[in-house]
């Protein structure tokens, strides 16, 4: 049974999506999902434990050896992401019921639960998939579910959003689709280990240059890199308070576990950052990112777009970690993938909550109600607090990785731009916990009462992660650093 958790991994949600339609139940519709998605977190667990104890596990479709047949691969990398993405897809979850009963019709919650099981199926099948057009595949699994998940939303603007991602999205498929085709006739291989290996990087033609370009820029679209970032604060304004936790804290690190795949596994490390200027393009692009997004978090009044900005500007920094192309730098990034996601899909469950029980999103509803909400207010410092990158915090990790990494490179305007723009997300912070503890109550916050317990205590394991996060690193600092070493064949 153990040897086939990868497959099964995939397998268990994406059948349970069609059977969540069947029964058309969404009581029973949940159970359903919860059940899976809870069991997929224990398969992840099994899988790093073992990946841990016996090193990469290799699993064949259908037991046709690769390249002939589709290889599943979990090693400290995909194994890491798959494991966070996996936890949150399980939490979120079982935080969601109060949040869609609000902002969902009843006749389309048993569609919900289905359509966010394909999105979960296809993040975790990019994590463990080793055949490249299978990370295509999966990619648009999860971006057509989201599309879908988005137009749920309530708003008569949240279809319009879920179109504009969708045509962004499209683009950048395409890009990556054609990526792919070229790779494909220049090795006549689809397993990315095969490709490695058969890739003609040194002195090789200029479609390898073609198709770098083309699987990158599809990559950052994905990722919402600035300047490329503009589906994404709609999306996560208008989507369903729910659907922002999920798609904010799982979907745009797998897009950038991607990219560390493609960049350091299939095409080197050489060819990307000596070959080529990618270090200085990935810099540039990281660091006006930071400062651009951050500065337009600022002047925000919808919280939701506030957080959406912030996560624009928190991909600059794990871009920047890969900008570096060292083992500290590389490590740096791939650890605040996983602490970014705690606190981001920490942070949107707090929005949530404010969402149930005031009924808006806009900070001007918000005064005051650190009196009638203080448990899902203080839940908001202590996020902001990670997200600021206070000391004993997961935010604190890893900034002061990056840091040390900038350092270490001889980077040093890099870091005091770094710090500078630290302060940038203490003012957006500072904003929202002023008018929560030191403004006039509005309306709306003296008639609020404290959120459900049913969403409080997710949303505060996710919090409270951040915490346990900052002080025990042995999860995330030392398996990034393992990935790193390993993507990097053990050099520095």
């Amino acid at each position: 049974m153990e040897s086939h958790l990868p497959i099964l991994l995939i397998v268990l949600p994406l059948l349970a999506a069609p059977l969540c339609v069947l029964i058309g139940n969404r009581k029973l519709a949940y159970i359903v999902a919860l059940t899976v998605s809870w069991c997929v977190f224990a398969m992840a667990v099994a899988l790093v434990g073992t990946v841990n104890a016996d090193g990469p596990l290799r699993y064949n479709i259908g037991d046709w050896a690769p390249p002939y047949g589709i290889e599943y691969v979990v090693d400290e990398l995909s194994g890491f992401v798959m494991l966070f993405v996996s936890a949150l897809g399980a939490i979120v979850l079982t935080y969601a019921p109060h949040s869609i009963e609000k902002e969902i019709p009843r006749s389309k919650h048993y569609l919900f639960y289905a359509t966010y099981l394909l999105c979960l199926t296809g993040l975790l099948g990019m994590c463990v998939t080793g055949d490249l057009f299978n990370v295509f595949v999966f990619l648009e699994i999860s971006s057509l579910s989201t599309y879908a998940l988005i137009s749920l939303g309530r708003s008569r603007r949240a279809p319009l959003a879920a179109f504009q991602y969708l045509i962004l999205g499209s683009v950048g498929a395409t890009f990556i689709l054609i990526g792919i085709g070229l790779v494909y006739q220049m090795t006549g291989t689809l397993n990315m280990a095969d490709i490695a290996t058969r890739l003609p990087v040194d002195h090789g033609p200029r479609t390898v240059l073609v198709a770098f370009a083309f699987l990158t820029i599809g990559l950052f679209i994905k990722m919402a890199v600035f300047p490329v970032h503009t589906w994404l604060p709609n999306a996560y304004t208008y989507a369903p308070s729910v659907v922002t936790c999920f798609i904010a804290a799982t979907a745009t690190k797998v897009s950038v576990y991607a990219l560390i795949r493609i960049v350091f596994s299939i095409f080197t490390r050489e060819f990307a950052f000596e070959v080529l200027p990618l270090d200085t393009a990935l810099m540039v692009m990281a660091l006006v990112g930071i400062f651009a997004a951050s500065t337009a978090a600022i002047y925000q009044d919808n919280v939701k777009r506030l957080l959406a900005y912030s996560s624009i500007a928190q991909i600059g920094y794990m871009l920047l970690g890969i900008s570096m192309a060292n083992q500290a730098g590389l490590a740096a990034g791939i650890v605040h993938m996983f602490n970014h996601a705690l606190i981001k899909g920490g942070l949107f469950m707090v929005v949530g909550c404010f969402a149930l029980r005031i009924g808006s999103v806009q900070l001007t509803d918000w005064r005051g109600a650190g009196r009638t909400m203080p448990w899902t207010s203080f839940a908001w410092a202590i996020g902001g607090l990670a997200l600021i990158g206070v000391p004993f915090t997961a935010g604190f990790i890893s900034k002061w990785l990056l840091l040390t990494a900038a350092f270490d490179s001889h980077h040093w305007s890099v870091a005091v731009l770094m710090l500078l723009s630290s302060l940038l997300a203490l003012v957006y912070v500072w904003r929202v916990v002023e008018t929560l503890y030191f403004a006039e109550p509005s309306e709306k916050a003296k008639q609020a009462i404290e959120a459900p317990l049913g969403m409080l205590v997710p949303m505060y394991t996710v919090i409270l992660a951040t915490l346990v996060f900052g002080v025990w690193t042995v999860y995330s600092a030392d398996l990034a650093a393992g990935a790193a070493s390993l993507l990097l064949g053990g050099t520095q």
